[in-house]
């Protein structure tokens, strides 16, 4: 099956006019409304401006990566259903452009979104200079030849990985044809692939499946917030949106399970979209096991999520080997 490259016209008519269709479940609810032994990290370190980095392949990414559903107006917020609403009329164009120079002045170099992205990144590179590198979210859809994926690449993108909403359910359908031609497609093209998902059930299906993903971007949080799961909740993630008040429901698992998975590790959702404050979530999330984090960050949250980062990240206690 091919997956060349597309044209940047064609990229156009077939995602950023079409993207409805590309986004996740998550997305389009949201727009409808112990102590371990201590592992030093191999990481660059340096002045103010720089944070400590890792690699996936060949691409060198800090280990704070900058969220993607602030800027793009998507919010988790419980039964709070006007903050969707609200982030959209605060990150216009020009908040979104200031918000990313911000972070890459701070040593973000690495930004995380999905496919509609792409028209403010190339917007940032051409009218700023930016250098931050895009990791970005796909769908895979075998029947369009990956053509949404192929239009990614196209678009400039560092990396790409199978959108979490999306890994949980091929997993669940146990399609391992599909998700190792998509990760197939995506390495084609010379850029690290990687698959996402919120159950555990996810990266132990695609290991088992005897897969090579690049990397995981999996959901890690504490039970430490009073929204937390209840004990009689016990829906996948995709199908609790009507509560949307967990994102990990197995932490201890998932942090024993990845802790055998020689594979980088990206965690997301690790301050259980807003519910516990950035310090311990950051180092609850690089104690456990994660190589990089993701974090929805406003602009002026920035330069204190950083400096939170690089202070967690200087003392921090975990038994799993960094693998990035």
């Amino acid at each position: 099956m091919s997956c060349s490259k597309i044209s940047r016209r064609d990229f156009s008519r077939r995602v950023l006019l079409g993207t409805a269709a590309a986004l996740s479940l998550e997305d389009r609810h949201l727009q409808a409304k112990p102590t371990e032994p201590s592992v030093a990290a191999p990481a660059k370190t340096g002045p103010q401006g720089t944070l400590p980095t890792g690699k996936i392949g060949d691409l060198e990414i800090s280990r704070l990566i900058l969220g993607g559903n602030l800027i793009g107006g998507f919010a988790h917020s419980r039964d709070l259903m006007y903050v969707s609403h609200l982030l959209k009329h605060y990150f216009t164009p020009e908040k979104i452009l200031e918000t990313l120079e911000l972070a890459e002045q701070h040593g973000i170099n690495c930004v995380n979104t999905n496919p509609e992205g792409a028209r403010i990144i190339q917007r940032y590179q051409k009218e700023r200079g930016g250098k931050i590198k895009w990791m970005v979210q796909g769908s895979p859809n075998a029947k369009d030849n990956f053509a949404s994926l192929k239009a990614l690449v196209d678009a400039g993108a560092d990396t790409i990985y199978i959108q979490g909403n999306s890994g949980d359910t091929l997993s669940r359908d146990r399609n391992a044809d599909l998700i190792g031609k998509a990760l197939e497609c995506i390495k084609s093209n010379g850029l690290p692939a990687g698959i996402a998902g919120h159950e555990l059930r996810t990266p132990q299906f695609v290991e088992q499946s005897g897969l090579a993903p690049d990397y995981y971007v999996k959901t890690l949080h504490s039970t430490q917030y009073w929204s937390t799961r209840r004990p009689d909740q016990d829906k996948d993630i995709i199908d609790n949106y009507n509560v949307d008040n967990y994102w990990c429901k197995d932490s201890d698992e998932v942090v024993k399970y990845m802790g055998g998975v020689k594979r980088p590790w990206v965690a997301y959702k690790v301050m259980a979209a807003g519910a516990i404050r950035p310090r311990p979530a950051f180092q609850y999330a690089f104690d456990k096991g994660a190589d990089f984090i993701l974090a929805g960050i406003f602009d002026f949250q920035i330069a204190e999520d950083v400096q939170i980062a690089r202070e967690v990240l200087a003392k921090v206690n975990r038994a799993r080997p960094w693998m990035a």
